[in-house]
């Protein structure tokens, strides 16, 4: 007899189970809500500020139905989009600036089914609606940035190894330095060979005048260009990551430019807010000039020492310090939270290379002197440290003092790992995909999907009789599988991602198709019902394997090669393969077993004909 193993069928209810679990999330839908971040990124959010978004909805009687603390954000769940947009506008009056406020989606799933892990799919911008940006970097920015910053290492590195120059100047991407003869030209020349072997020279000669012109050669310039756009990428990353958005699209397009596109934010211009929460530290001189800043009254700036300016720290206390920078967050490698021999919190900083070799000279010049440490946010300036310089300090290792918490130093730590973008970004073009119009794409690929689904079914049953039931019920099955694992792994799904799922239903029956007609030939054959169910299955597993491998050799490779939604789309027709043959063939297989495998002796098969077997 065909009969499976109790185990097996368990099996197979167990992991039907669990994709109904997983696929219900998909089923409860999204609310408007809006989320709530304080500008200064890493800045913790307690109660209070719950209380008092709660108290001003509730003055203005809009309705919330449900508030979500966390350690960075709140969010706030309400019915409708009008709410939304009002409570929006109400609560940025009343905030400030000193928090964003912006439009989102938020699901409503329940939290019994979010414990158990089971998550709705992530929708893509086509589907979900959100914004989208193409950005253009500016590179040029990025290559001066970088000459600017070889000056600087040039000067230091000549004058450690006191060569004789008197000059010093750029101009875009060429650096001219001014010598006392033609020997310290060509000892600084080594120096700088020593310092990058990729730079072009020209020597000139001009009234008694000796001067060398370093220019950055085209490989060099391609470097730079390339470790702005990665690191521009990466800095995206970071910052859009922290915000919650869901499966984020941060990708390169060309040489210079970035696509980038949120789901679920529906605010254009607190999305451009968002892109632009970058971060970064620089490290100054304080001015040790007579002059008290606490006293200072705005309006008198010709007060102010030249060449310093008058920031504050974190306590409320006003600060003299220089202009110049000495260092920023681009030679930091590392950064990460740790206690110091005090048991006080700290963030230890790793430079690399050049900012250590900087780091040393400028402690060794200035002990007994404070240096500042600041950090820059969103055009916000904020002085984290200003500790005394009490020794030389080399190795590159730098710790910032005056952490409140292990908190604040870890998110300060975060912060300046995520680092600042390396050449500015304009957008050139931007578009908002609204909700709606998601809601209609997603109406439009079910419909597609649920009308081909009901001719399989109508095809199926009227050919195949009890075998075409059994075959539409595997298909059903293979969808619940397909669905709760795309869900399970929060994998994004788009427009053609529908798509695929459309087609992954219609080469699934391909392999019920197989077996039911592997059957019937059997059965052609003069083999009884039990042998032939056996045989069916037996010899269909060989053509639908080759086939199948086939399709997913096309798919990974789509997926190796593809990007955006050719992406989306093979990862969808490769899960959706698994899921076929693992339905087509075992669960097939179970539930024709439970029906036909209980007799020894069948004397006929539902199976599109009537077959008879004569038993004598």
């Amino acid at each position: 007899m065909n009969q499976s193993p109790r185990w097996k069928y368990l099996l197979i209810l167990t992991t039907i189970l669990l994709s109904v679990i997983f696929v219900m999330p998909n089923f409860y839908g999204e609310s408007p809500a809006i989320q709530i971040m304080p500008i200064k990124t890493g800045e913790k959010i307690d109660t209070s500020l719950l209380e008092s978004i709660d108290r001003i909805l509730e003055k203005s009687e809009i309705q919330n139905t449900g508030l979500i603390l966390q350690n960075y954000h709140i969010k706030v769940k309400l019915k409708t989009a009008e709410d939304q947009l009002k409570a929006k506008s109400l609560i940025q009056k009343a905030l400030g600036n000193q928090y964003v406020v912006a439009l989102n989606l938020i699901s409503n799933s329940p939290n019994w089914l979010s414990n158990m892990g089971a998550l709705p799919m992530y929708l893509g911008l086509d589907l979900r609606g959100g914004v989208h940006f193409l950005m253009q970097v500016d590179l040029s920015t990025a290559l001066e940035k970088t000459t600017a910053n070889y000056l600087s290492e040039f000067r230091t590195a000549l004058r450690k190894e006191k060569v004789g120059y008197y000059g010093a100047t750029k101009e875009n991407d060429i650096i001219q330095l001014k010598f006392k003869s033609k020997a310290e030209l060509n000892k600084g020349k080594n120096i700088i060979r020593g310092i990058n072997n990729n730079f072009d020279f020209k020597e000139i000669f001009v009234n008694k005048e000796i001067i060398l012109k370093v220019i950055i050669s085209a490989q060099t310039k391609k470097s730079i260009t390339e470790f702005a756009i990665k690191q521009n990428l990466e800095t995206l990353n970071n910052r859009v990551n922290e915000l919650g958005v869901a499966e984020p699209l941060i990708q390169q397009q060309g040489l210079d430019r970035i696509v980038i596109q949120l789901p679920g934010v529906q605010d254009t211009a607190k999305a451009k807010e968002i892109l632009g929460r970058t971060a970064t530290l620089e490290m100054r001189m304080v001015n040790e000039d007579n002059f008290n800043p606490d006293i200072f009254e705005e309006g008198n700036e010709d007060q102010i020492p030249l060449n310093s300016e008058i920031l504050p720290d974190r306590f409320g206390n006003n600060i003299l310090v220089k202009k110049e920078v000495i260092l920023t967050g681009q030679r930091i490698t590392d950064a990460g939270p740790g206690v110091d021999q005090n048991g006080q919190s700290i963030v230890s900083i790793t430079l690399d290379s050049k900012g250590a070799s900087v780091f040393k000279q400028v402690t060794r010049e200035n002990v007994g002197k404070r240096i500042a440490l600041l950090l820059i946010e969103k055009n916000l300036t904020e002085i984290v440290t200003a500790p005394v310089i009490k020794a030389e300090i080399g190795g590159g290792r730098v710790q910032i003092t005056g952490m409140a918490n292990p908190q604040e130093a870890t998110d300060v730590a975060l912060l300046l790992r995520a680092g600042s973008l390396a050449a500015p970004m304009e957008i050139i073009e931007e578009r908002t995909v609204g909700p709606s119009m998601g809601k209609e794409n997603i109406s439009r690929g079910v419909q597609s999907t649920l009308w081909g689904f009901i001719a399989i079914i109508m095809m199926m049953a009227v050919y195949y009789m009890v075998f075409g039931v059994i075959s539409v019920i595997t298909l059903s099955v293979n969808l619940f599988f397909l669905v709760a694992l795309l869900s399970s792994l929060q994998a994004t799904l788009t427009l053609p991602g529908l798509a695929a799922i459309a087609l992954t239903l219609g080469m699934a029956i391909d392999s019920s198709v197989l077996i039911n007609e592997r059957i019937r030939d059997e059965i052609r054959n003069g083999n009884t019902p039990q042998a032939s169910i056996s045989m069916g299955y037996k010899m269909a597993w060989g053509t639908i394997l080759d086939s199948n491998i086939t399709t997913m050799i096309a798919g990974l490779a789509l997926f190796m090669f593809g990007s955006g939604p050719i992406k989306g789309f093979a990862v969808v027709l490769v899960l959706g393969i698994l899921t076929s043959m693992f339905s087509a063939i075992f669960v097939s297989r179970a539930i024709v077993n439970y029906i036909y495998g209980n007799k020894r002796q069948r004397s006929k098969l539902s199976i599109g004909e009537i077959f008879k077997v004569d038993n004598n």
